[in-house]
């Protein structure tokens, strides 16, 4: 029974999801430790949740704040054990303040104007315990279409790498945000091995700054999806963002 089966309970598949995380890890020579699972689960209801929960799931993420905000009330006030949400899509920076208020992780922080709004709506809400976890989106591959500062010529282009090094520095003095790591966006493609060279663009990227901005743990690398996980891990992610392989397809959007 595969993982994407509709026969497959969803237990089932996160159990095969799992199993192939594994097997990637062991390839690369890595610990399946390294690697956490964020079940994307964008359009499907609380109940879900609670099920994938049940079959020990812990971090969930969602790209909507509007659909998400009630969602994660719920599913936080029924849940047994502690649930880590992930904002995973791109955000407005009118809506900095909730997703800060609802938000464990944003992996998307694409523009200095958003993180500025976010550091202030964590030093303005004190509910809030500890910094807000922050990936800065990177577009390694050039897509006109993806968002995330412009990294895909670093190494050749001085102009850019300056112009993103700056960048990164004055990220790494806003408070109240703890940027952890990178994202990215690969192609679309149908073999998962023609976005290797974006996954391992990503690394390359990562260390690079690592080496340059050493204070700056730089530990995080969340890349991969669905159709391409297993080569992301090989390349050396360590947030995986899945949704069909896990909930199926889609439900419909809000």
């Amino acid at each position: 029974m595969t993982e994407h089966s509709a026969l497959a309970t969803l237990a089932e598949r996160l159990d095969s999801v799992r199993a192939r995380i594994a097997a990637a890890c062991a390839r690369a020579g890595r610990s399946p430790d390294e690697v956490t699972l964020v079940a994307v689960s964008k359009t499907h209801p609380a109940e879900r949740i609670l099920e994938a929960i049940a079959a020990g799931q812990a971090h969930f993420g969602e790209n909507r704040i509007e659909e998400a905000a009630e969602k994660i009330a719920a599913v936080n006030a029924a849940s047994p054990t502690p649930v880590t949400w992930h904002m995973v899509g791109h955000v407005q920076s009118r809506k900095a303040h909730d997703v800060a208020a609802t938000f464990d992780w944003v992996h998307s922080l694409d523009s200095e104007k958003l993180a500025a709004r976010y550091a202030r709506a964590v030093s303005e809400n004190p509910a809030r315990r500890g910094a807000l976890h922050c990936l800065i989106q990177m577009n390694v591959s050039g897509e006109a279409s993806k968002s995330g500062f412009p990294a895909w010529a670093w190494r050749q282009d001085r102009a850019m790498r300056e112009a993103l090094w700056e960048t990164i520095r004055r990220l790494l003095a806003l408070p109240g945000l703890d940027i952890a790591g990178l994202m990215t966006m690969a192609p679309i493609v149908d073999d998962a091995e023609r976005a290797r060279p974006v996954f391992v663009a990503l690394r390359e990227l990562r260390d690079a700054l690592r080496a340059d901005f050493p204070l700056c743990g730089w530990h995080t690398l969340s890349m991969g999806m669905t159709d391409d996980y297993d080569v992301a891990v090989e390349e050396g992610a360590t947030l995986v963002r899945i949704g069909r392989a896990i909930f199926g397809e889609r439900e419909m959007e809000h």
